[in-house]
């Protein structure tokens, strides 16, 4: 006896239901996540955020409030991160989650990497897209 692909795409769907429905809404989750969320931190970048550096005065006056926000940051950074990758073949916006979240966390070589993304034509054209759309000037390069 010979199993069609349609009976044994029925079997796997009955098998895994639960798993096909945690997975769908973990999906659905990321997406509503990216559309809610990337516009806002697109708008928090500073427009000369890639032109010059800036000094932390928040550091050096709180400095107990300026470590658990760097963890949270980080934490939301590395999230974001993850989701855009999951965005890479589930729906979303999987390329601007990524860019997002790596501005938002640190690691060793950050802005080079930054400088790198940002300079990609497509990228820089929809991050200043979000940010029109927000009010706010376009990243300067």
């Amino acid at each position: 006896m010979e199993i069609s692909f349609l009976d044994s795409l029925y079997q796997f769907v009955t098998n895994y239901k639960k798993f096909i429905f945690w997975l769908g809404s973990i999906s659905a989750f990321i997406f509503i996540f990216s559309l809610l969320s990337i516009k806002w931190l697109v708008a928090l970048i500073p427009s000369d955020y890639f032109v010059k550096k800036r000094a932390s005065k928040f550091k050096n006056t709180y400095p107990y409030l300026w470590i658990i926000s760097l963890i949270i940051k980080n934490i939301l950074g590395y999230s974001l991160v993850v989701g855009g990758i999951f965005m890479l073949v589930l729906p979303g916006q999987g390329i601007f989650t990524i860019v997002v979240g790596l501005m938002l966390s640190n690691y060793p070589g950050k802005y080079s990497i930054e400088r790198r993304l940002i300079s990609i034509p497509s990228i820089h054209k929809g991050i200043n897209w979000l940010r029109k759309k927000s009010n706010q000037p376009p990243i300067e390069i």
